[in-house]
């Protein structure tokens, strides 16, 4: 990927949080490492003046998300336009649940990345092909190179919007519990439950007769 290593990210009220900003980060490495670390994200916008959030796949290359939809999707068409579609994507990691001594005080641990900006519908043959090619490595490195690519019949029924990485800002928090010196002598449990992904087995389709590749072998159980 081709990143401009020490560079920032735009700073300002949008990507400023009111809350907890000691926790927040603008450089590209902390950003782009929470991107990196996932493949699932959340796309925002507004359709007919109500607020509508969809799950979906993206990529990073460089200062680019590249979010994947269907060309049958209305808010995709509407990134189809010359002013293209105002969103807001969002991708979070949970690491931990912090249980404190009182209710008030629980909370996780967790990173995250908030990124605003105007998204384009990818109209560019080639640029497609590599937008696709890099989701799909997301999700599972090496495995672009290891499938068959998409024709002209599926690439016709794919959209890819992009989305300028801009105004955007990294948010985490990291530790233990912050009990008030009044509970510490409570009797209650208090400490972090780590929580990280974990892969299953692969499960073969009937239809192959393929050896497990080694990127399959290496996900972490």
């Amino acid at each position: 990927m081709s990143d401009n290593p020490g560079g920032s990210y735009t700073r300002d009220d949008l990507t400023t949080p009111t809350r907890s900003k000691e926790r927040a980060a603008w450089d590209e490495e902390a950003v782009h490492a929470v991107l990196d670390a996932g493949y699932l994200c959340h796309l925002g916008f507004v359709r007919d003046g109500a607020p509508v959030v969809l799950p979906t796949l993206y990529a990073r290359v460089g200062r680019v998300l590249y979010v994947h939809g269907s060309t049958g999707s209305r808010p995709l068409r509407g990134a189809r336009d010359e002013q293209g579609l105002p969103v807001c994507v969002t991708v979070t990691h949970l690491d931990g649940l912090v249980l404190a001594k009182s209710a008030f005080h629980h909370s996780v641990n967790y990173r995250s990345v908030v990124a605003h900006g105007t998204a384009h519908q990818v109209t560019d043959p080639a640029e497609l092909r590599l937008a696709l090619d890099a989701i799909v490595d997301q999700v599972v490195p090496g495995r672009a190179a290891d499938c068959r690519p998409a024709d002209a019949k599926e690439l016709a029924a794919t959209a890819v919007v992009r989305l300028e990485l801009d105004r955007v800002s990294a948010k985490t928090r990291t530790g233990g519990v912050n009990d008030e010196e009044e509970d510490l002598d409570l009797p209650y449990w208090a400490g972090v439950v780590p929580v990280a992904p974990a892969y299953g087995a692969p499960l073969p389709s009937p239809h192959t007769d393929a050896e497990l590749p080694a990127y399959l072998r290496e996900l972490p159980c």
